[in-house]
């Protein structure tokens, strides 16, 4: 690397926010733009301030126009910015109603005050009331309820209140009840700096009397905005409202509403969907009058969340370790609430074990919690004062068995075995479809059938990584067939000018080159994805090299570190491949390699291995290239591009090479952008779940639910719980262990009883399933094979935890029995001490507190593991041999312990 390549980094960014920007402008809101204004946005708007906001309404439709934080008038919550292009009909905006109400006919029928716009009836406002209007103007004639909507002060906070009657003499049943959820996440148009600063992303903790809606600037910087319930607003379902004509995109993930009841919907559109939380409907009775509110509050920040809903009175749980729960773990459950507990419920029975453990030191009520059986789990806890708050859980198997059903799957129903393939992937583990239950040997992407980029590498990446957790012989053995004859040759060039450069795919389409019958008539090859021999070939990708520098990487540390694993090639055939496949992505794919990669951080781990090995020439080289990247990233504000506009993929090797080289500011930068899409709340799904919208596009199964859609522990939770697990030690932080531990679980997830690894999970409700077929989660697996470890600490509120253990106290002494695959990893919290294996396992832990006397038990050894390799703080010297900056112990047949 050069200067010319950091300026031609620079330009070549320059231009993709540039095009971007007036391809977007040129063509984005066309579907809408010829439409009549109907939102009255011509004439005046209302602001009223509070002590926390200005609300900014439409005077006619008496919808939000802005709602801007009073210490910073320049900053506006909502879209209020595209007013001027969505104000039609049909566009929905905050302060909208929609609801589904069922009469004596017997039918649902829908009503909304975003369809046919008209201009409201004021009434007349007193005390706390800041606007109000009666809502009849723009609804239907026959609905049979008369809406008010009120925004007005409770103790000097912003509510926003429907007051809805039944108008006529019987009784009719509300069965859908939702109120849309329109803040700022449209990125259309805007530079990454402008995103960051302008923009926003929220998640809802669907909860039930407890959920809120979390809405943080993407920076992750200054205050959040909490959505939470005022009055007979349960956070029942979170729908999205396709209806709105906002176009869906990679800078736009839609609007989605806040539902209340449900019912209506989970008997026709979500049928036969089991749905995150019980359905509802409420029946009013005639000339009754009920009420449905929110209230908007500010948090002091993204990590102050948990504390500003407690001083709102909200029922507020911690699940430890969190709300992934392996059948082997003892998990705990903390309640923090005004009111007792008056009943748990679980859902489905048995699924879930409750038993009470008394009290922390500060009052908080303990529960122990026990998965009983596989699959999802819904907790429901039902509150003296009426309350009711749910906890949704997701129970696997313990995590060892989960990585060995993983490991065999890939290696059996995805292992492709066919000698005739004429584009030679054989053999190989290939995308499948579990679905169907067959490989997935042709799909109009390409790469999904071409064992390249994401979405056709995650399999054969995954079956690799799962060695580094659990190194199985017969596995192994497999995948070296795969590296002579497919890897290495194939999907990466093994001669000629282009050594070392990898293909965007094996597969391709181009009929008149190859015999008929070749290709299924069924399937669309007419799209841009359906790439020639040419376009295949291309080694431009720089996305595709860290799949195949990371497998090489773990084949290296597996000849090195265990006996008679690997016997294909060297272990410095390994290494130095990895190296060279690293060095070729910045020669051969310029262009893309100046933004972050995912399974970037794998290239801090070959330096350090190049170090360890004494391969100084090849290890100066590596990072003084990796320094010129991260010098580029420390003069952008947020240097977070990737092919899209914007993305949460970069951030994870953007963090580890700022970090690296001490470039703090930048690196936090990255980890409070990174805290902005990945929350923590009780909730499986969205617990550590970081932001993806579009991959099942590019990466999920061909049909229906190839969509714009969030997306549920899609492979960004993997990568990205990787630098917040990293900051966490080195500046422990219960927050970020939190989120970081609920990435890392949740990386593991979605794998099925059998062992599939699914693309990701459908948030939609009428999906809530695994999506149909493997696509990119091999980049998430590789975030929990490199990331898994246990952590203990000792938190003041909460007492000793263990995440990936069990922990138990005996007098002084704390013992934690791993219950990880790899059980290689631990940090103790209280001494900073970060204990790694490069071979080996450990079997348990003991701290003392009070002479802090730490005692590691090893397993013992076993046929291709007879020694163990310690990585430790310098500060601490063993009686052991140091072999490549590592202790190395010999192992017994029976467990060695030994003492720090």
């Amino acid at each position: 690397m050069n200067k010319m390549h950091t300026k031609f980094w620079l330009l070549t960014g320059l231009v993709l926010i540039v095009s971007c920007k007036l391809s977007a402008q040129k063509s984005y809101w066309s579907n809408v733009e010829h439409r009549e204004p109907t939102l009255g946005v011509a004439e005046v708007f209302q602001k009223h301030n509070t002590p926390e906001f200005q609300l900014k309404l439409v005077k006619a439709s008496q919808t939000v126009a802005a709602l801007r934080p009073m210490d910073e008038l320049s900053f506006d919550y909502t879209p209020g910015e595209r007013l001027e292009v969505r104000d039609k009909d049909s566009l929905y905006h905050l302060g909208d109603i929609n609801l589904r109400i069922k009469t004596s006919s017997g039918h649902w029928k829908t009503y909304s005050t975003a369809s046919n716009r008209a201009p409201v009836t004021p009434l007349a406002i007193k005390d706390s009331v800041l606007a109000a209007a009666d809502l009849a103007n723009t609804l239907p004639k026959d609905i049979p309820v008369s809406i008010k909507r009120f925004y007005e002060l409770d103790k000097g906070q912003l509510v926003m209140r429907f007051e809805i009657t039944n108008m006529q003499d019987t009784p009719i049943e509300i069965g859908a009840l939702g109120v849309p959820m329109i803040f700022n996440n449209i990125l259309e148009g805007k530079s990454l700096t402008e995103a960051h600063k302008q923009n926003v992303f929220f998640d809802p903790y669907i909860g039930k009397d407890a959920g809120y809606l979390e809405v943080k600037r993407l920076s992750g910087k200054g205050p959040a905005l909490l959505v939470i319930p005022k009055e007979h607003m349960a956070f029942e379902a979170y729908r999205p409202l396709l209806d709105d004509p906002t176009r869906k995109s990679i800078v736009f993930e839609g609007f989605h509403e806040w539902m209340a009841h449900s019912k209506a919907y989970a008997e026709n559109e979500w049928q036969g969907v089991e749905q995150w939380n019980k359905p509802t409907s409420v029946v009013l009775q005639p000339n009754t009058t009920k009420n449905y509110s929110l209230k908007f509050v500010l948090s002091k920040g993204v990590k102050h969340i948990q504390e500003t809903l407690i001083k709102e009175e909200r029922p507020v749980v911690v699940g430890v370790p969190g709300y992934v729960i392996p059948m082997d773990v003892k998990a705990h459950l903390y309640v923090n609430y005004k009111s007792e507990i008056k009943s748990f419920d679980v859902y489905p029975k048995n699924a879930l074990k409750i038993k009470e453990d008394g009290t922390t030191t500060t009052g908080l009520k303990k529960y122990l919690v026990s998965g009983k059986k596989w699959g999802r789990a819904r907790l429901t806890i039902s509150y003296n004062n009426g309350v009711e708050q749910t906890v949704n859980y997701k129970v696997i198997k313990p995590e060892a068995e989960v990585i060995k059903d993983f490991g065999n799957f890939l290696t059996t129903e995805q292992w492709y075995d066919n000698p005739n393939d004429p584009f030679g992937r054989s053999p190989s583990p290939i995308s499948y479809d579990y679905e169907k239950k067959e490989q997935v040997t042709q799909d109009g992407r390409v790469w999904i059938s071409g064992l390249s980029d994401e979405g056709g590498a995650g399999s054969w990446l995954a079956a690799i990584m799962k060695q580094l957790v659990q190194p199985n012989r017969t596995e192994i053995q497999k995948l070296q067939e795969f590296i002579d004859h497919v890897l290495w040759g194939n999907i990466q060039y093994s001669e000629g000018p282009y050594k070392y450069g990898v293909k965007k795919s094996l597969f391709y389409y181009e009929p008149d080159s190859l015999p008929k019958g070749t290709y299924d008539k069924n399937i669309d090859y007419t799209t841009w994805a359906a790439w020639d021999h040419k376009h295949a070939n291309d080694r431009g990708r720089s996305f595709n090299y860290p799949h195949v520098a990371a497998s090489y990487w773990v084949m290296y540390r597996l000849a090195r570190y265990h006996n008679g694993l690997v016997d294909n090639k060297n272990w410095d055939w390994y290494l130095k491949n990895a190296y060279h496949t690293t060095i070729a992505m910045m020669e051969q794919a310029p262009y893309y390699a100046q933004f972050g990669q995912m399974e970037g951080s794998v290239f801090l781990s070959i330096l350090k291995d190049l170090q360890n090995e004494n391969y100084d020439e090849m290890a100066t080289d590596l990072e003084a290239r990796m320094k010129e990247r991260a010098d580029h990233w420390k003069a952008l504000d947020y240097p977070f591009g990737s092919e899209m506009p914007w993305d949460s993929t970069g951030q994870e090797e953007v963090y580890t090479w700022t970090d690296y080289f001490g470039y703090e500011h930048k690196a936090n930068i990255t980890l409070n952008a990174i805290l902005a899409y990945m929350p923590t709340m009780p909730h499986w799904a969205y617990n550590g779940n970081a932001r993806r919208y579009w991959d099942f596009l590019y990466g999920g199964k061909a049909g229906e639910t190839s969509r714009v859609e969030r997306q549920i522990h899609h492979y960004g939770s993997g990568i990205n719980a990787i630098p917040v697990l990293k900051q966490y030690r080195k500046t422990p932080d219960f927050y970020l262990l939190k989120v970081g531990y609920g990435g890392l679980m949740g990386s593991i997830s979605n794998i099925t009883q059998d062992g599939f690894g699914p693309a990701a999970f459908h948030s939609y409700p009428s999906s809530l399933k695994i999506d149909g077929i493997s696509g990119d989660y091999g980049s998430g697996f590789y975030g929990y094979a490199v990331n898994s470890a246990t952590y203990i600490t000792n938190n003041d509120e909460l007492g000793w935890l263990a995440f990936g253990g069990n922990v138990s106290q005996k007098g002084t002494a704390i013992e934690v029995i791993p219950t990880t695959a790899a059980k290689s990893k631990i940090y103790l919290t209280p001494k900073k001490l970060w204990m790694t294996l490069d071979a080996g396992s450990i079997n348990k832990i003991t701290y003392d507190t009070s002479t802090e006397k730490v005692t590691l038990v090893l397993d013992p050894k076993t046929e291709h593991t007879p020694k163990a390799y310690l990585r430790i703080d310098d500060s601490i010297v063993l009686p052991y041999k140091k072999v490549r900056g590592a202790y190395e112990i010999e192992l017994d047949d029976t467990v060695k312990e030994i003492t720090l």
